[in-house]
């Protein structure tokens, strides 16, 4: 699918990291982008350095990606490309024993379920729509529109304590090559990105010396990977138009460590 200045697009997760660098390749590539995002000081914000819409929405409502979806298509029209980057996640073991008290702890069912509800189902219910739209329009070039998700090494890989955070991109996987059948008559393609280490706000925390650390467990290039080479790995799916149904792993290689 051609990428200029009659595409629409909206990236979900857009107002920071892996989403604002996909906001920001897209607008450079001449597309109209809303972003999608939870907080309105930081969509404002990027919506402004971008030129891009800012529409509020919080992933985990139906109401709210509802009227998310129909202040994009009001300002910009029918999006042809929906890039889902909104998600996170928490770090908490399965079970543990406390090390003072020797108290046992379960992982708390609801952390669990929340974290299933912000990746998974908040992923398909911003792709639900988008897919809908997307088949109310007539081809273009025999495609009607791609979507793209993001799942995370953790899917394949996850480390101690990412048991909910793992179950969740691993469904995102899982559900890539269905969901690409499943729209496949209509001509929308469906493809997944599963990001290793990046250096992103996520990472805000972290130290140089422990970034420089994370980095050496990358085989090549010895480094984590930036959010202008997610962009354009999102950009690429979105103009090659065999690619479909694939999820693409880009992480220098990397296979994640138990801890």
């Amino acid at each position: 699918m051609k990428i200029d200045s009659s595409l629409s697009a909206v990236v979900t997760g857009g107002a920071s990291g892996l989403g604002l660098a996909t906001v920001k390749a897209l607008r450079a590539a001449g597309a109209s982008v809303a972003i999608f995002d939870l907080n309105p000081e930081t969509g404002d914000k990027a919506a402004a350095e971008t030129g891009a819409i800012f529409c509020q929405c919080d992933v985990l409502s139906d109401e709210s990606v509802d009227a998310a979806f129909a202040k994009a298509r009001a300002a910009q029209g029918q999006e042809r490309v929906l890039v889902c980057c909104a998600g996170g996640g928490n770090a908490i073991p399965t079970a543990r024993r406390d090390k003072t008290t020797g108290e046992i702890k379960m992982f708390p069912t609801d952390q669990f379920e929340w974290v299933l509800r912000l990746n998974t189902v908040g992923t398909f219910r911003c792709i639900t729509r988008a897919a809908a739209g997307m088949m109310a329009q007539d081809p273009i070039d025999g495609e009607r529109g791609v979507l793209i998700n993001t799942a995370s090494a953790a899917a394949t890989e996850g480390q101690m304590g990412q048991a909910a955070y793992s179950a969740a991109k691993a469904a995102i996987v899982g559900m890539t090559l269905t969901i690409a059948r499943d729209l496949s008559r209509e001509g929308i393609r469906v493809n997944t990105i599963q990001p290793g280490i990046f250096d992103t706000p996520a990472m805000a925390r972290a130290t140089p010396e422990m970034k420089q650390a994370l980095g050496a467990m990358v085989p090549f290039p010895r480094r984590m990977g930036s959010a202008e080479e997610y962009a354009s790995m999102a950009l690429e799916m979105v103009r090659n138009g065999y690619i479909n149904g694939e999820t693409v792993r880009l992480d220098g290689a990397i296979r994640m460590q138990p801890r």
